[in-house]
């Protein structure tokens, strides 16, 4: 018998029902398309109870939260108006805390973040939100690095997602990571969606200052840079993900983006630690450890070479976003 990926999903009154569908849809369909092994996806609420959307539309739950046992491969709560109420419901974080900690990892969609960081499961950690929820978020848990930009951010085994659709863009990431790129491709054409539109879609960075590379491997793994600057992204690590050479990898990277793998990573690193300088408290040596910088010294100088500026500087900014007045970058001579 071919053991499943169990996908608990954590609904809560006044939720988005995107947020639900998502996630859900796009795991279903990889079912659908071969998944091995397959996901198996509940949605679970405390007592059982349906879950009201805030359309209006009672979601029925297969589980209540209490009596859920055993090992999950992924919790996912999500978000929606009622996210506050549900952040503030103890019996809700205590089941959310235990939950955590039988699941190999956990994500959230939209605000449903609320609720990760009330459980204390975001503290110290990278993560994103919807756009216009992310200042009170931060606000409310100084202890959480909310970078309210990318579309999804991977941190550990924590991954949490912007506004709504995004949940796609993250489950599509969870699907290459437990299946490979191929099925992930498969379930975005059957969806009529983006593969792995960049993580780091909302900042105007390298990647977005010029049309979207026609390249798909190279769209792709600059998407996973900006998704996971937290993880491996040597040349060698990205060529074995992209299932090519190194050489081959360097090659394309020159070819359509005017750079190298290492020198896109150190922009993307160096891009996501300018937002963590404006929109967290962390010191620049904590931010320089978070972003897989050496020391705040090197994170100095790679604010300096990219923007022309100190972390200081950038902190005392006004409110433009940081990205907005980097140097102009050119490609270097071959």
């Amino acid at each position: 018998m071919t053991t499943k990926r169990r996908v608990l999903i954590v609904a809560y009154d006044d939720v988005q029902i995107l947020d639900i569908a998502c996630p859900s849809g796009a795991l279903d369909i990889a079912n659908r398309y071969g998944a091995q092994p397959p996901y198996s996806i509940e949605l679970g609420t405390l007592g059982r109870r349906a879950a009201r959307s805030s359309a209006g539309l009672a979601v029925g739950a297969g589980q209540g939260l209490e009596t859920v046992a055993g090992r999950l491969d992924t919790l996912i709560v999500v978000g929606g108006i009622g996210c506050e109420d549900a952040a503030a419901d103890e019996r809700l974080l205590g089941q959310v805390r235990r939950l955590a900690g039988l699941s190999r990892r956990v994500a959230s969609v939209c605000t449903g973040a609320y609720v990760l960081a009330a459980a204390g499961l975001l503290d110290h950690r990278r993560v994103t939100t919807h756009w216009g929820w992310g200042d009170r978020l931060a606000e409310r848990h100084p202890d959480v690095a909310v970078d309210a930009n990318p579309l999804y951010i991977r941190d550990g085994n924590v991954y949490t997602s912007a506004g709504v659709t995004s949940a796609l863009d993250l489950t599509l990431a969870l699907i290459e990571d437990d299946h490979g790129p191929t099925l992930a491709r498969v379930v975005a054409r059957e969806l009529v969606t983006h593969l792995h539109r960049p993580a780091d879609q909302a900042q105007i960075s390298m990647f977005l200052a010029a049309p979207p590379p026609q390249d798909r491997l190279v769209r792709d793994l600059t998407g996973y840079i900006a998704a996971n600057i937290c993880e491996d992204l040597t040349p060698a690590a990205l060529a074995e993900r992209a299932g090519v050479s190194t050489r081959h990898l360097t090659r394309l990277f020159r070819a359509h983006l005017g750079t190298t793998p290492a020198r896109a990573v150190r922009v993307a690193r160096t891009e996501a630690a300018a937002r963590l300088v404006r929109c967290s408290g962390l010191s620049l040596a904590a931010i320089a450890r978070r972003c897989r910088f050496g020391s705040a010294e090197t994170l100095r100088q790679a604010f300096l070479d990219h923007y022309g500026m100190t972390g200081d500087t950038i902190r005392r900014m006004p409110d433009m976003p940081p990205a907005h007045v980097a140097r102009q970058w050119k490609a270097p001579s071959p």
